[in-house]
């Protein structure tokens, strides 16, 4: 976890594979970060994972659902209740069931400047 990150109240990160969260990003209260399921093709049902990279200055906005093996570019923006199935291009709002990008994210001012 990067510096100058959070995760808000009643997130979870459910980490059988790594997971990586860059400095400045915010995963917000509730989202989810899932990084293991099961191959449901099998009749033995294995359990599964992969790793999840969140990038620096991205965020994952309230209840988003982040599946395994995401991986959420530099200064993206999830929006709230999001489902993301495929990676998110950095630089991008991207929101929705399933998520995708929808217009890119442009600052007014740097990342630190408030």
């Amino acid at each position: 976890m990067g510096d100058w990150s959070v995760i808000g109240g009643s997130a979870e990160i459910y980490n059988l594979a790594p997971v990586s969260i860059g400095a400045n990003a915010v995963v917000s209260q509730r989202a989810y970060v899932c990084t293991a399921t099961h191959d449901y093709t099998r009749g033995d049902f294995p359990l599964y994972s992969r790793p999840v990279t969140i990038e620096a200055s991205a965020w994952v906005a309230a209840g988003a659902f982040i599946a395994p093996g995401i991986h959420v570019g530099e200064g993206a923006v999830v929006g709230a209740y999001s489902v993301v199935t495929k990676d998110m291009p950095e630089w991008t709002i991207c929101a929705g069931n399933p998520c995708r990008p929808i217009k890119p994210r442009i600052l007014q001012h740097g990342p630190t400047d408030f």
